[in-house]
């Protein structure tokens, strides 16, 4: 992810460990289909953007094997010390201001990240240009505009508070420079920057324990920010984890729209 002294979601914060295990309950299994789909195996050389958390990391450093390489990056990499040996290097880089880490990849992959990026054109490029001739990208980023609750099945006042407090979260992202609608784009987006056989497909999970933890560390990692802005007060936070954690509420995610392609 880009630094921003405004980014909203500091992988430093206690949360944020909760909020990257409820995203690989979530998201791994879509994820690694994918990835399997596009031929990961022995010996390849693959580029984890944004990596965060360890999960997609050593899944990838098991598929690729000695011979193979996994650079794995982020702006704040604190969270992969437990991973940084071979296949895998680690590495501090801002994929929406600096250079690519290398050329010549098989894979490259970004998931939950340009979302985030204020230089978003800048990023995919920098991805696509450090593909081989033949290598593939797959970009899995969430599109919140296009399923913006909470609660889709709003029938109560918990469910109308939860909506409320998500429509402050869009909010906080937005004014950080966060595109809400951007994961519907990539599939034209990979076609436009010349990649071959594109095609996208969506993940909408609608409820389950990973749903209610990822909801419970989000809301409370950005409290404090919802408080300062006035889009809530503290009564009305508590009360929604209570709600959250008494296991009644169906909890959506925003949808995972993952888009794939090959370098000609």
């Amino acid at each position: 992810m880009t630094r921003s002294d405004g980014y909203l979601l500091d992988n430093q914060q206690t949360e944020a460990g909760e909020r990257f295990d409820a995203f690989a309950s979530l998201f791994d299994p879509t994820t690694f289909r994918h990835l399997e789909r596009l031929g990961v195996g022995p010996g390849l050389r693959c580029w984890e953007v944004g990596a965060g958390g360890t999960s997609v990391v050593s899944w990838l450093a098991r598929k690729v094997g000695p011979t193979g390489t996994v650079v794995a990056t982020d702006i704040d990499t604190s969270r992969l010390d437990t991973v940084a040996r071979p296949p895998v290097e680690v590495r501090t880089h801002d994929v929406g201001a600096e250079e690519a880490p290398g050329r010549g990849f098989d894979l490259v992959h970004a998931r939950l990240v340009l979302v985030h990026v204020p230089d978003r054109e800048r990023a995919l490029r920098s991805m696509i240009d450090s593909l081989r001739p033949g290598g593939r990208l797959l970009i899995e980023d969430a599109d919140p505009a296009l399923q913006p609750l909470t609660c889709p099945d709003e029938h109560g006042p918990e469910q109308r508070l939860a909506n409320r407090l998500r429509q402050g979260f869009r909010r906080l992202l937005a004014e950080r420079g966060a595109d809400l609608s951007y994961g519907r784009r990539l599939p034209r987006l990979l076609r436009e920057a010349g990649l071959r056989e594109v095609e996208a497909d969506v993940y909408f999970p609608l409820t389950s324990p990973a749903c209610t933890a990822l909801e419970l560390a989000t809301v409370r990692q950005i409290r404090g920010r919802l408080v300062e802005a006035g889009l809530a007060t503290d009564e009305d936070i508590d009360r929604h984890l209570a709600n959250v954690a008494a296991g009644g509420m169906d909890l959506a995610t925003a949808p995972l729209i993952s888009a794939w392609g090959r370098k000609v």
